[in-house]
């Protein structure tokens, strides 16, 4: 379906694309901070599940609809904004932990599925990332090797497994310091509030993007 040079330039741009951090990365720097190693990797799985959701949506050629209506586009944009700023005010709320003990007989499959669910959420409410797979798979994709929803499918499946492999190794790198930071007792109280600082951020990047 694909030639090898075309399958490697893809590969290449997309890992290009990863060493610049964005969004993604401080979710999951954020997720495996507050909810450790398995809340991290949720997070990647979660960002990557909504990836693939953009890739069946450009497929589909629904993305279309937010490049050429700014109504449609805004909608999108101040959902995922919303949503952020939700999880900021969340996490502003959360009580800390009063110690590590408690934190690993409280840490519930709930805390896990919410990492999950919350990355999925975050990354199909981003317009951006809509328009950039609507822009960015295309490139790719030629009616001579076959058919263009199979080749739209088959380049997001790519894009999804590096981009798990990416976010598990920003987990399994950022791990140490994150247990590091829990055993400084001073820095516990603060830790919900930079969390939420940092979703408030996201969702002030999300707000002042334009098409």
């Amino acid at each position: 379906m694909f030639e090898l040079a075309t399958l490697g330039t893809f590969i290449a741009f997309v890992i290009g694309l990863f060493l610049i951090p964005g969004p993604a990365v401080l979710l999951t720097i954020t997720r495996t901070i507050q909810a450790g190693r398995k809340g991290g990797i949720l997070a990647g799985l979660g960002i990557a599940t909504g990836d693939f959701i953009h890739t069946l949506f450009a497929a589909l050629g629904l993305s279309a609809i937010l490049m050429h209506s700014s109504l449609a586009f805004n909608i999108v944009k101040y959902a995922g904004v919303v949503y952020l700023l939700y999880l900021g005010v969340r996490a502003l709320l959360e009580k800390p932990q009063e110690s590590e003990e408690k934190q690993v007989q409280e840490a519930p499959k709930e805390s896990a599925w919410r990492s999950y669910s919350q990355a999925i959420m975050a990354e199909v409410l981003n317009p951006k990332t809509a328009l950039f797979f609507l822009a960015f798979l295309p490139q790719f994709v030629h009616p001579e090797n076959g058919a263009s929803f199979a080749q739209f499918m088959v380049l997001g499946l790519i894009f999804v497994v590096l981009s798990v492999l990416y976010t598990t190794a920003i987990v399994l790198s950022i791990r140490p310091l994150s247990v590091l930071v829990k055993k400084i007792a001073w820095i516990n109280p603060w830790k919900n509030k930079i969390v939420g600082l940092i979703y408030f951020s996201l969702g002030l990047k999300v707000a002042l993007d334009s098409k």
